[in-house]
């Protein structure tokens, strides 16, 4: 029986297109997975077929790009900043969605791999030690964007110093009792920081913290809606709420009105993110915005510096956020 080139990846532990890489002497791959390949090329007595080989185009000019969830708002505004650098250098893409589903970004790293896609763009709320692994066993050059990860190349923002900035000017605005609704707290590159830089303006402000005053969401409008609910039928009711994303915050505005709580008369509403939708509400959310389509833009760009060999000033890149006032505070 022939052997063929995915014998040897499961041998070996790592997919086909790292196996290709060794082959070709193309891309990056670690000494250490380089020489189990060949071991398992020597065990397998595998002959790659000449004629293919020789016809193998060096770069796919395909770039994929995983997202964790398409029915966010949030995401639309960055594939349109990296389809937009994508399509200047001439790079095809491919979307993934992932349903913030382990499995499922497991299966489209596979998928990319199979494909030979020449880099990824990967978007998600955490990125464990476990994918961390296998996103480097692929051999494909990655940009993360709007998560982090060790040394991995990023772009983000300083999450912490946002909501710092978001709760400074709630306490400014005159509000005193200032309740919270963040991301999973689990969450080390947005849940986390958002509520450390809510705790940081509060006692800065000379406020308290009020556990009551604090509620766990994920990110989109029902969990804010519910979250604002519980918060809003408190016999010492909060006087305003900071949301960490639009969504949520949208989700609020939703929730005061069907109780008749005026908006920012008696609540006042902040919000996160700025996505589009944060200025057709009513009244029009006053939110952190984050770059959303330049963190697209910079990070294709800078996935096209490591792809092309450019100098790079720096892998982890952090943009600038900002307040954004409108009517809900």
């Amino acid at each position: 029986m022939s052997v063929s080139i995915k014998d040897v990846a499961k041998l070996s532990g790592v997919s086909v297109a790292t196996v290709s890489r060794v082959l070709n002497k193309s891309g990056y791959v670690s000494e250490q997975t380089k020489n189990r390949v060949l071991e398992a090329i020597q065990k397998t007595g595998y002959k790659p077929n000449a004629i293919a080989r020789s016809l193998k185009v060096k770069n796919t000019r395909t770039i994929g790009i995983m997202i964790p969830d398409i029915s966010s708002h949030f995401f639309p505004e960055v594939v349109r900043g990296i389809e937009d650098i994508a399509n200047l250098y001439n790079y095809n893409i491919i979307l993934c969605n992932t349903d913030l589903d382990r499995d499922k970004e497991e299966k489209y790293l596979d998928v990319l791999a199979e494909k030979q896609t020449d880099g990824i763009i990967f978007m998600s709320n955490t990125i464990t030690d476990a994918l961390a692994e296998k996103i480097k066993k692929t051999g494909i050059d990655v940009v993360l964007i709007s998560t982090d990860y060790e040394d991995m190349p990023s772009v983000t923002i300083n999450n912490m110093k946002a909501s710092e900035d978001a709760v400074k000017y709630i306490i400014k605005k005159g509000y005193k009792k200032i309740a919270f609704i963040g991301g999973p707290m689990d969450d080390p590159n947005a849940g986390l920081p958002r509520f450390n830089g809510f705790v940081k303006a509060l006692t800065e402000g000379g406020l308290l913290l009020n556990r009551e005053y604090i509620c766990e969401g994920d990110y989109r409008f029902k969990s804010g809606y519910n979250g604002a609910k519980k918060l809003l039928n408190l016999p010492n009711r909060p006087d305003a709420i900071f949301a960490a994303s639009d969504e949520m915050a949208l989700g609020v505005i939703r929730a005061a009105f069907e109780m008749k709580i005026r908006v920012p008369e008696d609540l006042g509403v902040v919000g996160f993110d700025d996505i589009n939708i944060s200025e057709m509400s009513f009244p029009s959310l006053t939110t952190i915005a984050q770059p959303l389509y330049d963190m697209g833009a910079i990070g294709m760009r800078l996935l096209t510096k490591i792809l092309n060999k450019e100098k790079i000033d720096s892998h982890k890149i952090t943009l600038k956020h900002r307040l954004v006032v409108r009517e809900s505070c």
